[in-house]
């Protein structure tokens, strides 16, 4: 079970747990979970496991101290957002983290599954659990660098160094992989991704390579930015062309651009072949950064036209 530390005064219950309508559910939740994760409960009066999974949920969250917040939602007052995320069921339990919801779970829990759930949600927010010794954390900071400065041959020698000292190093694996994909040999990055083992395959860092990787392999056959623009200029509505100058800009290094566009896509037709644009988008998203700008305010204005 996760201990966290008590600050001089414990914030109050109002802080982190709090009823949610549809009128706050954007800045109580999306806009929320930019900083914090945020669990939602979505109960009713009527539901007899409401009863007594909602006060083993503020209690868990109440003893996480601030690290994540509680959002309850009436569905009965509130049936668009219970529509929106397909309710079915009672209780039914969401968690976000930076606008797009990470866990979750159906009916009623004991108080022990209760705590791991919400350990579970803080490890995937980043916020608890799993810390490298100092040594390889500081000598993983150094490869990130040196891969961000183009040194790559040096940047995967330090990955696959680390890979010798911990094999179950999640974020060595991945940093062999992007140097591999920086370096332009896509085939020996997805080799590396294929050979992680079974204890990390499916961890964020490793699916943040296999998405730069699926990335990488579309900017092979990316078309020429400047003629899919024209076309796009000539028929904002050809959506295929919109979302081929995405691949392309993306090539090109103009991320940002290329999420512009996708977003352009999804709020002209979000069900355009079979919701392209929201999965390319969120391919992007997995590929960068937790903290990079382009993905924070990107999923920010994804949300924003998911939950309007």
């Amino acid at each position: 079970m996760l201990e966290l530390g008590q600050g001089n005064k414990a914030p109050q219950a109002g802080d982190h747990i709090k009823d949610v309508s549809e009128a706050t559910f954007m800045a109580e939740v999306i806009e929320a979970s930019q900083g914090v994760p945020v669990i939602v409960d979505f109960w009713a009066p009527w539901c007899g496991p409401c009863k007594t999974l909602t006060p083993a949920l503020e209690a868990a969250v109440t003893r996480a101290n601030g690290a994540v917040k509680l959002a309850k939602v009436n569905v009965d007052e509130n049936q668009a957002i219970a529509g929106q995320l397909r309710i079915q069921s009672l209780p039914t339990i969401y968690a976000f983290w930076q606008g797009q919801p990470i866990d979750g779970f159906q009916g009623a829990l004991s108080g022990s599954e209760i705590d791991a759930f919400v350990d579970r949600v803080l490890q995937a927010a980043g916020t608890a659990g799993g810390q490298q010794g100092g040594g390889l954390e500081e000598a993983l900071d150094a490869a990130d660098q040196m891969l961000e400065d183009g040194a790559v041959d040096d940047a995967a020698q330090t990955y696959a160094a680390i890979v010798q000292e911990d094999g179950k190093n999640a974020r060595a694996y991945a940093g062999m992989a992007r140097a591999q994909i920086a370096a332009g040999d896509l085939d020996q990055a997805e080799a590396i991704l294929n050979g992680a083992p079974a204890e990390i395959s499916k961890s964020d860092e490793v699916e943040g390579a296999h998405a730069q990787l699926q990335l990488a392999r579309q900017a092979e056959n990316a078309g020429p930015v400047d003629e899919l623009r024209a076309a796009v200029e000539a028929d904002p509505d050809d959506h295929q062309a919109r979302f081929d100058l995405a691949q392309a800009l993306y090539a090109s290094g103009q991320v940002q651009a290329a999420v512009d566009e996708l977003l352009e896509l999804f709020r002209r037709d979000r069900e355009w072949n079979d919701g392209a644009a929201k999965t390319q988008l969120l391919t992007i998203f997995e590929a960068l950064k937790p903290n990079d700008p382009v993905l924070l305010n990107g999923r920010r204005r994804l949300s924003s036209m998911i939950f309007a």
